[in-house]
Order: C-alpha cells, then structure tokens, then sequence
C-alpha cells in the first residue's frame, strides 16, 4: 500500500516504479495471488495481521541535525495512522533503515492509543544490494531480526521467523535486542563503505607510484581474512543507503559527544563538487534520472542539466565522468562523442570500466581510478 496512486498504479503494470533485476519476475509470479497493491491504506492495515514499514527516511533539510539526521516525519505519520485504522493488536516490523531508539519512539506512539490495543514493534534490516537485491532476498546471508525480550517481543519475534523460515534456514535467522538489529544495519553499511574508501586511499597511492589498484585489489582479495566483495576502486559509492546511513551515523556520535569518531565517516559529494567550482553537469543514466532530479532539485538555475541520450550529453563538454556501472557504457560509440566534445578531451573513469587504451587511442585524456593517467601532453 501507499499514498502515491501513481506508484501503486505503475506496480500493476510492467514499468515498474523501482529498477531491480530480477524484480519485474517476481512481481509477475506473486501479483493478484497473493500480491495485492491499494491505496486504500485504512482497509489494508485493518486486515493485517503483520505490518512491514517501508517508508523514507531521507535525511533532515531543516532544523537540528539538518544535513545529518533521518528525518523521520513519515515513519510518525505511518505510526500515527497505523493506530488510527487498527481494531486489533499488529505487529509492526521496521523496514526502513533508521537510527538507534527509533521503535522506542514508535512504540509511544502506537501504544499511547486510547482503544487498549497492544502493538509490537520489530526490528528487521534489511541487507540488500543494488543490482543483486533479489538474489539477496533469496539468498540471504542472514535474516536478523530484533525484538524485546518480553513474552510478547518473543512471541512476535517467532511470528516473523516463521514467515522467513519458508525459504531461509533456521541457522541463518538471527534474533537479537531491538537496539542492536537498528545499529546493525547503520554499522553493516559503514564498514561496506569503509572497505571502498579504505580501497580509494589505497588508488590514490596507486596513481602516484604507478602501481595499478586493480592488481592490488587481486592481491588482496585473496586473502582469506578480508576477501573481495566491496574492494573495486571507484569514485566512491552512490546508491540510497550509504550516503544516508553514514550520515545518521555521523549524526549519532555527534549526539553522543563522539566527535572523533563522526568526522572519521565524514563523506563528498561529486556533482555537488563540480557545481560549487561553477561547472554545468550534464547528468544521464538509463534508469536514474527521476532520482537525480530529486537530488539536485535545488541545484543553482542553469547549473544541471538532466539528458537521457548519452550522446547528447556529451555533445560540447569538455569532459566525461563514469560513475555508474552500467553495460550500456561499455558500449557506447566514443569515437563519436570524442568527435562532438571540446578540445582537449577528458575521460574519468569512475569504475575503472572502459578500455582505457583504446580511448587513450580515440585522442582522449585518460583518467582511471588508482592506475596512472594516460595523456598527451
């Protein structure tokens, strides 16, 4: 269910309004068996028995914490309507990612009613990957899930195992204090991010001595100890939940005096970078832009431009950055767009994606991450 009739409507369709692969086959397996989408919210949270909450929590633009802190008024106004539409006890299970001592305040809230009802709130994180999502949801390296240690925090503790317990075997359901499955989630994410920057410091170095980070990420991978996954050198991390998750963190230890320990999370932000130095962005991506629109709505009048055709928004830049993955731009026609830009042209590769020789060839200036550049002058 959601308030947006448009995404519920878009759900019912084979556009969906979320890009995951994989995700359009399960949807068509599930819907209208028993995968139902409304928008009429009050009937669908009468006759649930369980609750998953997935609402945004961006970060805050205003007021304290703004910048850093979750900005938690539609997981409240949920909570809110929750009471309001229910006529029995629920179980209410956290979705969205969200800061330490949320379900606390969640649960004043629902358990504040003045119609005796009783609601338990879980903790369950998710711990998915953009690109493998589904796979993960399949597969999961553990379900985790948080409650209080009460008779009835067990008992809908044991509601919810019993619902992953179809597909995920036991011994990788985890239970846990509430507390600890809402800061498992932050932390899972910053040490993921933390293995990418900690990779970046290493290219920079790689790009000052000539050594190639993608020989010593190899290297390093196969050590036992650490292994590869989240050790690719890249510009840095996009997605929805790194930058946000590492921002409430910050937030987080700021609240609790551990000033040190927040700037040690402190992350940059790229187009705004090139925005700040008065640089026009051309933004494309074959899925994203909606996205990017929402991200630099309040980018400066003329400053961003927002370009679906790759080849159009080359068309007179001076420079190209990838930073994002897609096959698609592995295959682009560069010799094309070399042809369309300005003079001298630049290459930064982002992900460490493209044949950096060939463009090299073309007449770009190449700039990889933690390899050295490859120019001509």
């Amino acid at each position: 269910m959601d308030v947006n009739g448009e995404r519920i409507q878009a759900w019912q369709t084979d556009s969906l309004p979320i890009y995951e692969p994989g995700l359009l086959e399960v949807v068509k397996q599930a819907r209208g068996r028993n995968l139902f989408f409304s928008t009429d919210i009050a009937a669908a949270i009468d006759r649930a028995e369980v609750i998953f909450v997935s609402v945004n929590t961006p970060t805050k633009t205003f007021g304290e914490g703004a910048g850093k802190a979750p900005d938690l008024q539609y997981w409240e106004k949920t909570a809110r309507t929750i009471v309001e539409a229910s006529r029995g006890n629920k179980i209410v299970v956290e979705k969205s990612t969200l800061p330490v001592r949320t379900a606390h305040a969640m649960e004043r809230i629902l358990n504040s009613n003045r119609k005796g009802l009783r609601f338990e709130v879980l903790s369950n994180p998710e711990f998915l990957s953009e690109g493998t999502a589904i796979r993960d949801l399949e597969h999961p390296d553990r379900v985790l899930i948080g409650s209080h240690e009460t008779p009835d925090g067990v008992a809908a503790r044991d509601v919810l195992i019993e619902i992953y317990a179809h597909w995920v075997p036991r011994e990788q359901i985890v239970t846990s204090d509430i507390w600890s499955a809402e800061l498992s989630k932050l932390a899972s994410n910053a040490f993921l991010a933390q293995r990418i920057s900690s990779i970046n410091s290493i290219s920079a170095l790689c790009e000052r001595t000539a050594a190639d980070v993608v020989e010593v990420t190899r290297a390093i991978g196969l050590d036992g100890r650490i292994g590869k996954r989240f050790l690719e050198a890249s510009v840095g991390f996009g997605g929805s939940c790194f930058k946000k998750d590492i921002l409430s963190l910050v937030y987080i230890c700021e609240s609790y005096g551990l000033d040190e320990v927040a700037r040690y999370w402190a992350a940059l932000l790229v187009a705004r970078k090139l925005i700040e130095e008065r640089a026009v962005v051309v933004v494309t991506d074959p899925k994203a832009l909606a996205n990017a629109r929402a991200d630099l709505r309040d980018a400066p009048e003329g400053r961003v431009v927002f370009e679906k055709d790759p080849y159009l928004a080359a068309r007179g830049s001076h420079a190209l950055a990838v930073l994002t993955e897609w096959d698609l731009y592995r295959s682009l026609d560069y010799r094309a767009m070399f042809d369309s830009m300005e003079k001298p042209a630049f290459v930064f590769d982002g992900r460490n994606i493209l044949d950096h020789e060939a463009l090299h060839a073309i007449g770009f200036n190449v700039f990889p991450i933690g390899k050295p550049p490859l120019k001509h002058f």
